[in-house]
């Protein structure tokens, strides 16, 4: 798999091309936000600090977009929703339910948790694996549900 770098740097020569305005810009604000994470810390960034800074950006848009369609402004809500789809293309894909519920399980497992009052350090534990690929709204409901089980 090529580095998000180098498919961002060839993503938005490609919509130069074909002139694709609003995916040049939102190609353009997602380097702009590398760049200023590399100025910010004096460091270059690394794969999984790139991928924090896409998934803050997300998070941003998916709420901006919540506020829009609240205020029946879907003119706006159409413009974050092009930006979230064209964010979402340099994200890795997540694990599906079962993927997930199998990881959760096994963590419960390993730490041995019994109960729901657990469920602060099954969380801590995943957080801290630091795989992209884990939605924590879903690890959340997933970790609720198996703890309540026991």
């Amino acid at each position: 798999m090529q580095d998000l770098r180098t498919k961002l740097i060839f993503e938005t020569k490609q919509a130069m091309r074909d002139r694709n305005k609003p995916r040049l810009g939102t190609l353009r604000m997602i380097s702009s936000e590398f760049k200023r994470f590399e100025v910010d810390q004096r460091q270059t960034p690394v794969e999984l600090d790139l991928i924090a800074i896409l998934e803050k950006m997300l998070k941003q848009r998916k709420d901006s977009l919540d506020q829009f369609r609240k205020a029946d402004r879907n003119d706006l809500a159409d413009v974050e929703s092009a930006e979230i789809a064209v964010i979402e293309e340099f994200l890795p894909a997540k694990l599906s339910d079962s993927e997930l519920t199998e990881l959760i399980a096994k963590l419960i497992e390993k730490l041995s948790l019994s109960g729901p009052s657990d469920m602060g350090a099954a969380m801590k534990e995943l957080k801290s694996a630091g795989d992209p690929r884990i939605d924590m709204g879903k690890a959340s409901q997933i970790v609720k549900s198996l703890l309540s089980a026991k």
